[in-house]
């Protein structure tokens, strides 16, 4: 078999499109009698406000792959794959006792707090997801990818913190926030067009960009004439992704655009007379938000694939503003979560939480389908999904919800739920980054020991 390089890229004037990793590619050349494995990729999803515990935590471990709760259910085909920890406290508000919300995002992934000498600065810690991207980084295009659904709005000021604690998970250093893109068209380009410099905010795609991307997606067919049945199918396989993604985005870009129009008086020139107006879908707080949430997992599913990147995360939303139309009530979510017992805000904010974990599972699932190496695309992973607050009513952190997917390239042992784990968020941090291949050379945060009850 011909061996090509793993940095071979789709070219086309001035434009590059990584490829995903292919057996003809160098790393699943064997070496002596030991074929090399896929990297680890880590990946972080966020949900604010915590969740109905009785409806997100198995009944038992016994229970767990054949009779989870309401919550779960969109995981159940792959919960063999999935590991869940009951009893993973949060870092303690500490002096910070007026401020749950600015900081149940912000200590997510770095499990420490601010520095209360510092407040109206940002002086935290690094976190998870940049103490990986600073090891595996170097053999990237980029060496983590952050992603959010939508910019921060809430202004609240709590306990005099900065307002960045509010909006960021990730922190480069005790000092630098690393923004999130929220657009998914940026993050297309980026992984599209990889001679853009890196720190440069990127433009959505003209339609020049599209037939740049026409010619190097056509230039697959000469590739694909090279390569062995199994390789030719996991090209197909991408390529239909890439233009998935991409008409999708131009979908979404276009309701947007005639609905504004539409606002403005202007008629769209496709709408009939009998039609009723589009539906002005805002990114990302339409009605559709399922449809933006969707689009930026497969994004990031193809960013690993391509080892473009191994480490990203994913705010899903950050604390206080977003709502859910889509679900049929247009309730915040924060407002919700006090619910003080009242049984609709609690089925509200049940279906919330439900909803957040439908999209880590269609992410996940995805990427359970993905053929690599000996496994899946999964297999060689870490997802994480979670909240920084156990209960938003009472904002308590005893018991923070977690799911684990993916086997970590066989580091993780999952199909379990461990009802009586005794750790906090940097001992699971610690542990994951050790699982991924991370050396760990100080714990993350608040850590003080793995959880060798996880590993395989």
């Amino acid at each position: 078999m011909t061996i090509i390089d793993r940095r071979t890229y789709l070219k086309g004037a001035g434009a590059a499109l990584a490829l995903p990793l292919l057996d003809a590619m160098g790393w699943a050349e064997a070496s002596g009698n030991q074929a090399s494995k896929p990297p680890i990729r880590l990946g972080f999803m966020y949900m604010p406000h915590g969740v109905i515990m009785d409806q997100f935590w198995p009944a038992d471990a016994e229970s767990f792959l054949t009779s989870p709760p309401p919550a779960l259910e969109s995981l159940r085909p792959i919960l063999d794959q999935c590991l869940m920890m009951k009893g993973v406290s949060g870092v303690s508000n500490g002096p910070f006792k007026g401020a749950p919300h600015a900081l149940e995002l912000s200590t997510w992934l770095t499990a420490a707090l601010p520095n209360p000498d510092k407040r109206d600065e940002i002086s935290i810690s690094i976190s998870a997801d940049q103490i990986a991207a600073n090891y595996v980084g170097a053999f990237t295009p980029l060496p983590s990818l952050e992603l959010a659904t939508m910019p921060q709005t809430w202004k609240e000021n709590q306990a005099g913190l900065n307002e960045a604690y509010y909006s960021h998970c990730s922190f480069r250093s005790p000092t630098q926030a690393v923004p999130a893109e929220i657009n998914p068209h940026n993050v297309l380009n980026r992984l599209f067009n990889k001679q853009e410099s890196k720190g440069h905010a990127s433009t959505p795609m003209s339609p020049l960009d599209r037939q740049l991307l026409d010619r190097v997606l056509a230039g697959a067919r000469d590739l694909r004439r090279t390569l062995p049945p199994t390789d030719q199918h996991k090209l197909d396989e991408y390529l239909d992704s890439v233009r998935s993604v991409e008409r999708r985005i131009a979908a979404i870009e276009m309701r947007q655009k005639e609905a504004a129009l539409e606002k403005a008086g202007v008629r769209s020139s496709r709408r009939h007379d009998s039609d009723s107006p589009p539906i002005e879908i805002k990114i990302p707080e339409g009605d559709k938000r399922s449809e933006y949430m969707q689009v930026m997992c497969d994004l990031k599913v193809l960013a690993f694939q391509t080892d473009t990147t191994r480490v990203c995360s994913y705010i899903g939303s950050t604390p206080n503003g977003v709502s859910y139309p889509e679900l049929g009530f247009t309730d915040k979510h924060h407002s919700t979560t006090h619910h003080n017992n009242q049984q609709e805000k609690v089925r509200k904010v049940a279906a919330i939480t439900k909803f957040n974990v439908d999209q880590f599972a269609y992410m996940v699932k995805k990427m359970a389908g993905l053929r690599e190496g000996d496994g899946s695309l999964l297999d060689h992973s870490i997802m994480m999904w979670g909240s920084g607050l156990e209960d938003g009513d009472r904002h308590t952190r005893e018991n923070l919800p977690f799911i684990i997917a993916g086997k970590g390239g066989g580091s993780i042992k999952t199909g379990r739920f461990l009802p009586d784990t005794q750790g906090n968020q940097g001992d699971l941090l610690t542990t994951l980054l050790s699982c991924a291949g991370v050396p760990i050379d100080r714990p993350v945060g608040i850590a003080t020991k793995q959880l060798d009850e996880i590993k395989a």
